[in-house]
């Protein structure tokens, strides 16, 4: 499909998006990505897409770029549609919901992080939802490249650990499983909160804490979750990949999602 230049999501941000695994022949977690766009829409006003819908365009999506029997990444986007003035919005909305799929392959080695200049602001929506306006994350991404590391962490305006540019964050320290809260800006993460259930299942103690980078640093072992990558483990640039034997028992915990 096309968009219209006067499309909202196209010039403003004004929208949402999600992005899903399919993984033998079917989407991963497919209603709680529906969910969390649905408390997104809640939050900014939009009418939210029936789960019928969100999941007829992902496979349609899936269909038409010939991935039906492979790994792949679908991203189902929702826009505020077109219309409006500068920033105010048409009295009535005609939201627009199209998605696009791509081959994905799980990466295979760990990834090596930096810090990002980019911070997150705690108190913005699109701290808390996957809203189109995600020009701090492609900075942090960009600043990742550019320093030759696969991922970048973000802090947040307060200094603390917030998340990684497409990615929530996790690290280990002794037993235990610490990660930021949501009011550190931290995204809530489809596959993080698999994580944590798992981690509950598996008996290990679990934290969310507003902590520095340098407690960062200092953690025994880091990893990153998305729903593409699953369980990935990281290490800063330039320093060794310690393996981690809770990193692998959680990994392996959520390893049928992935």
């Amino acid at each position: 499909m096309s968009v219209p230049l006067d499309d909202r999501g196209l010039l403003l941000g004004d929208g949402l998006f999600e992005t899903l695994l399919w993984r033998a022949g079917e989407l991963i977690l497919g209603p709680e990505h529906h969910r969390r766009m649905t408390e997104g829409a809640a939050a900014l006003g939009l009418p939210a897409p029936a789960w019928t819908d969100f999941r007829e365009r992902a496979l349609a999506a899936v269909r038409e770029a010939g991935l039906l029997t492979e790994r792949a990444a679908v991203r189902v986007t929702l826009t505020a549609g077109s219309g409006g003035r500068g920033l105010d919005r048409p009295a009535a909305l005609a939201p627009r919901l199209f998605a696009t799929a791509a081959p994905s392959t799980r990466p295979a080695t760990p990834a090596r992080l930096t810090l990002s200049t980019a911070r997150r602001n705690p108190a913005s929506p699109a701290s808390r939802f996957k809203t189109l306006s995600y020009l701090d994350n492609v900075v942090a991404r960009r600043e990742a490249t550019m320093a030759s590391a696969d991922e970048a962490v973000m802090l947040n305006v307060a200094g603390a650990v917030a998340c990684a540019a497409a990615a929530n964050i996790f690290w280990i320290e002794g037993a235990a499983l610490f990660s930021p809260p949501p009011d550190a800006g931290a995204l809530a993460g489809i596959l993080a909160a698999q994580v944590r259930a798992a981690a509950q299942r598996l008996g290990v103690e679990t934290h969310e804490v507003h902590a520095g980078v340098a407690r960062l640093q200092a953690a025994d072992a880091i990893f990153l979750t998305n729903s593409l990558i699953g369980v990935r483990g990281a290490h800063w640039l330039g320093a060794p990949a310690p393996a981690h034997p809770l990193v692998d028992r959680i990994a392996a915990a959520v390893d049928a999602l992935v």
